[in-house]
């Protein structure tokens, strides 16, 4: 068995999608993880499950939320190893001048094409700074998170990757829960 984080796009936000956290904690026990435990109402899921392609959990996920829910919802699958690494990876840690509380992480479905990288670092987002590397987009937002033109959106558009966005409290309790499991 390995650990496993699942992180869903847009459930939960303004009214739209609305999935009880309880229910996708019972839809995840029928496909057979074990130990499943959600974080917060935006679709966080921690979870073991036997060795397999994280692309193939994510899309049998994401079929049985549609098939449940009748909504579909982009499902990005991390193992433990790869949380530790983004975690570990945040460049940004290293500046002791910047609070933790602004730091976003732009979890990405797949490695984007580096010019379509390039593209997006010719923009300035003063005061937002970002790093892409190849599965994460770390940002560090000043003026809120609400505030900066940096949005999933916006990334995903730009990079055209399906991607889903977490406040870095919300990504070192992941961590947190996947490494206690």
């Amino acid at each position: 068995m390995q650990n496993y984080i699942a992180i869903l796009r847009g459930i939960n936000v303004g009214g739209k999608k609305p999935m009880k956290m309880q229910a996708l904690k019972k839809l995840c026990e029928k496909l057979g993880f074990k130990n499943v435990q959600t974080y917060i109402q935006s679709g966080n899921i921690i979870f073991k499950y036997k060795k397999e392609n994280t692309k193939t959990i994510a899309s049998v996920l994401s079929k049985t939320i549609t098939d449940t829910f009748n909504f579909e919802v982009p499902v990005l699958i991390l193992t433990e190893k790869e949380i530790i690494h983004v975690v570990n990876q945040n460049p940004f840690l290293k500046d002791k001048t910047k609070d933790e509380a602004f730091f976003h992480v732009t979890f990405l479905e797949d490695t984007p094409v580096v010019e379509k990288i390039v593209e997006l670092q010719k923009n300035k987002f003063t005061p937002d700074e970002f790093l892409i590397t190849e599965k994460a987009v770390y940002l560090y937002c000043p003026n809120n998170y609400s505030n900066t033109k940096l949005t999933n959106t916006f990334i995903e558009n730009k990079l055209k990757v399906t991607a889903t966005t977490r406040n870095w409290k919300t990504v070192n309790e992941l961590l947190s829960i996947v490494t206690n499991l």
